[in-house]
């Protein structure tokens, strides 16, 4: 079997595709074409690789073959694919826009992955807030969050620390927002991460979700910044398998709940009955977990996006 440099499988890649592609995309490309197995790298993030050595390629060779085109994300094209009078720039956009990422299955769909992942990683129980239910017209758009979440100590704290705690009206729950997204990249970040602010700002810890979290070195970065900047969380939803969903970046912690923006938030009946099964599951010291989104296997969960899939 013959043998590739990173280099030459980029090179293979962007001429067969003729047009502008990250190093992500190049190695997605490689990988739907049966190409990865001529390269044999064990690494995990193959595209830095890539990335990294057509960076150097262009910077040390006056005759490089590659060219960069556009920065958001970093695309890499060939010169010699150039036509005469071709804005590079103007072209890389252009390919860009029409490169919308085909999911077969619904941001809905991933609730169910995210329930199963906040009950098993997180202890807490999960409940959807379905958006049609509310009176939208009372308050700005981004008010409602995806999915909300409970921690409850009853599975953690001695009985009678539970009771003294509930006494001096102390009781060290965790309230969890969520805002689901398909994908996450440069074209949606902005406005997926402060619909998560706005709509997080009432719980002890908000987090941005998606299933599908651009790779690009830049786009990390910026996404590390601004989880940082505003204390949002990041979580990657792996659907193949549930149990490899991973926190990217962690939430800051808030002490101190919101309740004037929990208070707007009783517009929509699932949030109102998720405070109100707290209250009861609390009073009781009895979680029930059947009045919470339903905890599917990992076989089913599986089973269930490949069926969305078909």
């Amino acid at each position: 079997m013959e043998r590739w440099t990173f280099l030459e499988l980029a090179k293979k890649i962007l001429e067969e595709e003729k047009k502008p592609l990250s190093a992500e995309e190049i190695w997605e490309k490689a990988k739907s074409k049966g190409y990865d197995i001529n390269v044999g790298t064990e690494g995990k993030t193959p595209w830095r690789s890539i990335g990294a050595q057509i960076y150097v390629n262009i910077r040390d060779k006056k005759d490089s073959p590659f060219v960069k085109a556009g920065s958001r994300p970093r695309r890499f094209y060939l010169s010699s694919l150039i036509k005469e009078g071709e804005n590079l720039e103007v072209f890389a956009e252009q390919v860009t826009a029409l490169q919308p990422r085909k999911f077969e299955y619904m941001e809905k769909d991933l609730h169910p992955f995210l329930a199963y992942y906040g009950y098993y990683y997180l202890n807490a129980y999960l409940k959807t807030i379905h958006h049609s239910k509310s009176e939208k017209k009372e308050f700005a758009e981004w008010v409602h969050p995806d999915m909300v979440g409970c921690y409850f100590p009853l599975d953690d704290w001695k009985s009678e620390v539970f009771e003294l705690s509930a006494t001096i009206r102390n009781i060290a729950i965790k309230l969890y927002s969520f805002e689901i997204k398909r994908e996450l990249n440069f074209s949606n970040l902005r406005e997926s991460f402060f619909q998560t602010v706005s709509n997080s700002s009432w719980a002890n810890e908000g987090y941005l979700v998606a299933s599908e979290i651009s790779n690009d070195g830049d786009f990390l970065d910026e996404l590390k910044r601004l989880s940082s900047s505003f204390g949002i969380g990041v979580i990657r939803i792996d659907v193949e398998d549930p149990d490899s969903t991973e926190i990217l970046f962690p939430a800051k912690y808030k002490e101190y709940l919101d309740w004037d923006m929990i208070n707007k938030l009783t517009i929509n009946p699932d949030f109102t009955d998720f405070l109100k099964r707290i209250k009861i599951d609390i009073s009781s010291k009895e979680i029930r977990k059947e009045k919470y989104d339903k905890i599917l296997e990992k076989e089913e969960l599986i089973k269930l996006i490949k069926k969305v899939n078909r």
